[in-house]
């Protein structure tokens, strides 16, 4: 079964809950920019969470995700919707350590501790809503229960784990995002308390090949969950031939005269997916007449 995500409640309402298989999402970004295993791992984490952060959403709203731990990896950028889609990409792709003391990927020396994660809402208002937090771990999942807790003032807590195979390919991505509601009575606070202190971590759970409905049944305990939507998972890129197209020609009729002078040829390249769109003389030619109309 492809990538999915799954929307629940636990315990009464008392929590709210998500869960993600990306795999093969995480794959397609992997492949498409060629990331080593560390960067695999930080960009995965970052996707899996943003597309269940994007999942608590509606309708046409989406959010961007901006992560700068100071670290070698440089920045990683994320965008996700409502709608299971996400897209990511890190500035230096080709970042790889060894495992760190316990022998994961070390993430955490990749992002770095000194730095923030940002988080801009499109809610459909003239200005996004905008919040920011320090990173505090730069393993990625604290990172993202630290701003959820502090900027949304909801007591939550966010698992990823990314699985990368030795030839750099992605063998399980995945995660969760458990939220307790205001007046959540201390009982339940501290079954799940309990329960996320001796569950294994994800990685070793998306490894073992369960699912995302198998993952919250291990972390609230099956009888007290109630699955209420599952939605597709995909990698998915918003640029196009004709949004380029779209971009050149508002860029004016000297800026393309130059264009076709200097080089006779014009190429862009996506940073979110690394698709190029070659425009030759011909097309630059034609895009010429329409922007002087």
């Amino acid at each position: 079964m492809g990538d999915y995500l799954i929307k629940a409640l636990a315990f009464d309402g008392q929590v709210r809950a998500y869960a993600a298989k990306t795999t093969d999402t995480v794959s397609e970004a992997q492949r498409r920019h060629y990331t080593w295993p560390t960067a695999s791992a930080a960009l995965g984490r970052s996707m899996t969470a943003s597309v269940m952060m994007g999942a608590m959403m509606k309708g046409e709203e989406k959010l961007t995700i901006s992560i700068n731990g100071g670290g070698p990896i440089g920045n990683i950028l994320v965008d996700a919707n409502a709608k299971g889609e996400v897209r990511g990409y890190v500035s230096k792709p080709q970042t790889h350590f060894e495992l760190n003391e316990i022998g994961k990927l070390d993430v955490r020396r990749a992002v770095g501790t000194e730095g923030t994660l940002s988080v801009s809402k499109d809610i459909g208002l003239l200005q996004p809503f905008i919040g920011q937090v320090p990173i505090v771990s730069g393993e990625i999942g604290d990172d993202f229960t630290h701003y959820i807790v502090t900027s949304e003032q909801v007591p939550s807590s966010v698992g990823v784990g990314v699985i990368v195979n030795p030839d750099n390919t992605i063998l399980a991505s995945g995660g969760f995002i458990i939220q307790l509601m205001p007046g959540t009575p201390e009982e339940i606070i501290t079954n799940i308390e309990q329960r996320l202190s001796t569950i294994p971590t994800i990685s070793k759970m998306i490894s073992e090949g369960m699912t995302p409905e198998d993952i919250l049944h291990e972390v609230l305990g099956k009888e007290n969950v109630k699955i209420l939507d599952e939605m597709p998972v995909t990698f998915t890129c918003q640029c196009s031939r004709e949004r380029i197209t779209n971009a050149i020609t508002s860029l004016g009729s000297e800026e393309i005269e130059d264009m076709i002078e200097t080089d006779g040829q014009a190429e862009a390249e996506c940073h979110f997916c690394n698709e190029k769109y070659h425009f030759s003389k011909e097309n630059l030619e034609n895009l010429l007449e329409q922007a002087k109309y």
